[in-house]
């Protein structure tokens, strides 16, 4: 038990470390050399689009979290394909209506409700809901966060001087390359999972990978608070 705790208290300043020092993982988003591209393109570009959105959210530390959140205890294939169907469905309404009805909202603010959505699914893997005796529908939960997290890439996507020549179907392209990419992610996510799911430890392990994870969601939070009150 002592080897399993000095072992997680090491990942817990590993990420710590990386929280706090690494500018690409606090300020997830469209990176320098991909927004400068996205800028420039004009006409149809679909499969660099369904590139770029794949790229997104295989690389999205603040999607990962919450969608291995969401799987961690989901053991039947169907139960993992409905609650991921959730999430997809709400990131795609905002993001496609954010940037093609031009729906702004402002970027600190709902990326510290994409932290907390990481911060609320590892305290429900820790079963902190059912001890306080609050009762939440997590499917609607899921679905609701699924909203924000759509919200957090549009409001990336708007602050570039996209072309508006092509925009739908460019739009409809780099949503169906963020699907592909969390398709892809997911897959590891989960062989990973059932790989650990055969060892003795994995529930007391468990527990503590979720003290992890609602930690980064925490760090996350106060980062993207910290920029939204400095920036009054």
């Amino acid at each position: 038990m002592k080897i399993i705790i000095r072992h997680y208290y090491a990942l817990l300043i590993l990420l710590t470390h990386w929280l706090l020092f690494s500018s690409t993982a606090l300020a997830h988003g469209v990176s320098g050399n991909d927004a400068a591209w996205l800028e420039q393109a004009e006409g149809m570009q679909l499969m660099p689009f369904v590139y770029l959105g794949a790229k997104h959210m295989f690389t999205g530390y603040d999607h990962l979290l919450f969608l291995a959140g969401v799987i961690f205890f989901l053991y039947r294939m169907r139960d993992v394909a409905l609650y991921v169907s959730l999430f997809a469905v709400g990131h795609s309404l905002t993001l496609l209506l954010g940037v093609l009805g031009g729906i702004r909202a402002d970027a600190y603010v709902v990326d510290a409700i994409i932290g907390f959505s990481v911060v609320y699914k590892a305290f429900e893997n820790m079963d902190g809901f059912r001890k306080l005796r609050i009762s939440i529908n997590t499917k609607a939960a899921v679905f609701l966060f699924g909203l924000a997290h759509g919200f957090g890439l549009s409001t990336k996507l708007q602050d570039l001087a996209l072309s508006q020549d092509g925009l739908v179907p460019n739009m409809l392209a780099f949503n169906v390359g963020v699907e592909l990419g969390q398709l892809l992610a997911l897959t590891f996510i989960l062989l990973a999972f059932q790989f650990w799911r055969r060892s003795p430890g994995f529930l007391q392990g468990a527990f503590v990978t979720n003290f992890l994870i609602m930690t980064a969601g925490f760090m996350l939070m106060g980062y993207q608070l910290t920029g939204y009150f400095t920036a009054i």
